[in-house]
Formats: C-alpha cells, structure tokens, sequence
C-alpha cells in the first residue's frame, strides 16, 4: 500500500486587485495566502508519509517575473526531497509563459515532464509509474491524451494531464478531450489539472480535477486543496480523499430581508445569518463574504440612498466571526414594499417623468455619462454601463428602483426623511 497527494493549479504569488477598495480586507494575509496553502501542502506531504507528489500544472501565474516566487517554490520543494518525497509535476499553461518555469533550478527529487512530447517515470520502490507531458506553449489546442503511452503491466499508472477536457464554463479550451479518450489509455488515475474547482469525474478509472490550492477571488468559493489516494496492495484506489489546504475561503452570501420594517429586525436577520454561516465551517477557516441582500422591505430606500448602515454590517461580521470574517463586498437585490401614495401634482409628473425615460430611450440618450462612467475602475465600469444599456434587461429595473426610492422619500416613508 502506498500513498500520494494531488495537487494543481498552485498559482504561487498570483497578483490580486482591486483588494484596497473594500475596507477591513486583510489584503496582506490575502497577498500570502498562495504560499501558506503551498506550505500546507508540504507539511501534509510529510505528516502523512506519502511517497510522492504530483503538481498538474500552473505552479505560476503566467508572466509574474518575481525570481522571489520561484526561489521559494524549490525551498519547499527542498523540504519535500528531505523527507524522501518525490514530486512529478506538469507544466501549464501559465507555465509555458512563465520566465521561472524555465530558469529556477528545481532539486532532483522534481521530475518535470517534457513539453515536446508525453513520457513516463516509473515510481522508485513503488510499483506505480507516472506519464505526463507539459504545455510546451500556453495555446495548446491539440488533444495531448490520446498521445500519452501504453499501460505499463503490474504497476499502477497514473495520467497527468493539464486540460479543460470538452469544455468547461470560465475555463480556456486548452488540450481538450474527452474522458472517453483518458479510459483508452487504461491508466488508473488521472491527475488532471486548469479547472478550479475540485471534483473526481470518474471513478472507473478515477479522473480527478484538484480544484486550486488556494482560492483567489469571489469566484472561486469554497474549500481548496488536493486529494490524498490511497492505493492498496492489489493497486486498486482504496480512498480518494479531498483535503483542505487553503488558508482562508470565499463565500456567497443571501440574506433575505422580506418584510423587514426596521433596522434593529434587519440586525437580527443579519446577525443570524453571519452565526449560520460561521457555524457551518468545522475547522474555523477564516472567510471572505460577498453579502447579497435580497427581498421587498419598506427600508430599501433608505439602504440604497444611505452607506452608514455598511459600517454596522461590517463590524457585525467582525463580532460574529472573531476576526476570522470579513466583507469583500455588500450587494443590493432589493424591491420596494408596495404602499399607496398620494400621486397628484408634482408626485404624478415625477411619475410620468420616468416612465416617459423607461419607454424612450432617446431621453437618456441625450444624457452623456462617458465622462464619469471613465473615472470608475476598470472592474466596475464595465458593470455600470450594462446598468445603462437602454435596450439591455436592467436600465428598466433601475428607473424602477430610481421612481421608488425617490417616491418613498417624498412621501416621507421607509426610513427617509
């Protein structure tokens, strides 16, 4: 019986943005948090006496020149070879771009495979024997698997391939396949790496993705690690466990304020919804929280018009979560509570105003926003002006919101005065 670990897409020192907008974020800690899951990683390695490694490619982030990065990945790859554990490892595509992946020396316990053509490494003292090919360039649009060796007889054989296989959503179509095309090699486990999110695809024979090490973005939710196989003595899969590496997670979450009428009931609902969250992960990972709040509630003026309320959802997550929960970001999907209102005079023109704005878009077109949708960030300009699009699904959703929020404080309701 013998034991190893599955790793991809580490993405060491992968630059983050757009952090310093959302105050409290311990952006530092985030900075570092791909190097802490590499650690991870090795001190697992370690503890639990595995035999080798496999890294499936996307060790760096594509054209990161730090020699910083790769310096510290053939330390912790030093540690690995003092404890007797091999490393086979893949080259992605963020590798083949990557001035590291071709200059850092790597010790001898690494077997990187070639980019010009699939070989194989058999596992010393193990019987099990490792194929792989690197992406010699980062377009790599040709099906790699179907080139890969036979089976080698009496020894369990392990794929390790850095592909989207037939496509996968947010994904780049790189060495695609099909897991009919990885069967035919009649390998025991595919190691596969390039989609985020972890899953085991098949398990006759076992195709594996890790998912990444660390998560980097609001995108990428949830716990990130690598498989821990197990393989018994007749050289069948006897466990295929995930285990989680990263050091801190992202998270989504919905808070429903139906039918709140007051600010201390929306504290509770949000209090209770921080606690649910909080008491749902057992290991007490710190996490990072994208808060939608969502439902028709007769304070949806005062939380769209108003940004002091913020702070309190802020130090609320700081409470709850012992400062291990913090908000990246507090998103509104609010409606109005439906309530009678005096429409005569100035209160119907106002009405008719935006509506006429709702039905023709030539009225807002003589409104020219360029110059100021130019002053936002990059990440956020591009959300904005699809809320502006008037032939797209949201500017009529947006007047709606606009003709609430100003009707309700004209009329002195919800909170506004």
């Amino acid at each position: 019986m013998f034991q190893f670990l599955h790793a991809a897409d580490l993405h060491l020192d992968s630059p983050l943005t757009g952090l310093a907008r959302y105050e409290g974020l311990p952006a530092d800690e985030i900075r570092n948090a791909s190097r802490l899951a590499l650690d991870r990683l090795v001190n697992c390695a370690v503890e639990r006496g595995v035999r080798f490694v496999i890294l499936a490619g996307d060790i760096y982030d594509g054209s990161w020149r730090d020699a910083a990065t790769g310096l510290y990945f053939a330390s912790r790859m030093a540690r690995l070879r003092q404890a007797g554990i091999l490393v086979y490892l893949i080259q992605g595509n963020h590798d083949a771009e990557s001035v590291m992946a071709k200059s850092i020396r790597l010790p001898e316990n690494v077997h990187v495979f070639s980019g010009r053509r699939a070989g194989s490494a058999e596992v010393p003292d193990v019987a099990a024997v490792v194929h792989g090919r690197s992406f010699a360039t980062r377009a790599t649009e040709t099906n790699l698997a179907v080139q890969y060796p036979a089976r080698v007889e009496g020894r369990f054989n392990i794929g390790v391939l850095h592909t989207s296989l037939s496509g996968f959503e947010g994904h780049d179509s790189y060495a695609p396949c099909s897991l009919d095309d990885l069967a035919s090699k009649g390998y025991d486990y595919w190691a596969l790496g390039h989609v985020h999110n972890g899953q085991i695809l098949s398990r006759a024979p076992y195709v594996v993705y890790p998912g990444n090490l660390q998560g980097r973005n609001i995108r990428e939710t949830g716990p990130k690690g690598a498989y821990l196989v197990t393989v018994d003595d007749g050289l069948r899969v006897e466990d295929c466990g995930f285990v989680a590496l990263g050091s801190f997670q992202w998270r989504r979450l919905d808070v429903d304020l139906s039918g709140c009428a007051s600010v201390k009931e929306m504290h509770a609902r949000w209090e209770d919804a921080f606690r649910e969250l909080r008491s749902a992960e057992p290991d007490d990972s710190p996490l990072i929280v994208r808060v939608r709040l969502t439902g028709a509630t007769a304070l949806q003026a005062m939380l769209q018009g108003q940004t002091d309320w913020k702070l309190d959802l802020r130090a609320l997550a700081t409470d709850v979560g012992a400062e291990q929960l913090w908000l990246e970001k507090i998103e509104l999907d609010l409606a109005p509570v439906s309530a009678p209102l005096d429409l005569t005079g100035p209160m119907s023109e106002l009405t008719e105003a935006i509506q006429r704005a709702a039905s023709d878009p030539e009225i807002a077109a003589k409104a020219d926003l360029q110059p100021l949708l130019q002053k936002l960030p990059d990440d956020v300009r591009g959300e904005v002006a699809e809320w502006l699009r008037t032939d797209g699904p949201r500017y009529r959703r947006l007047l709606e919101e606009v003709e609430s929020m100003l009707l309700t404080r004209l009329a002195g309701q919800g909170g506004a005065q």
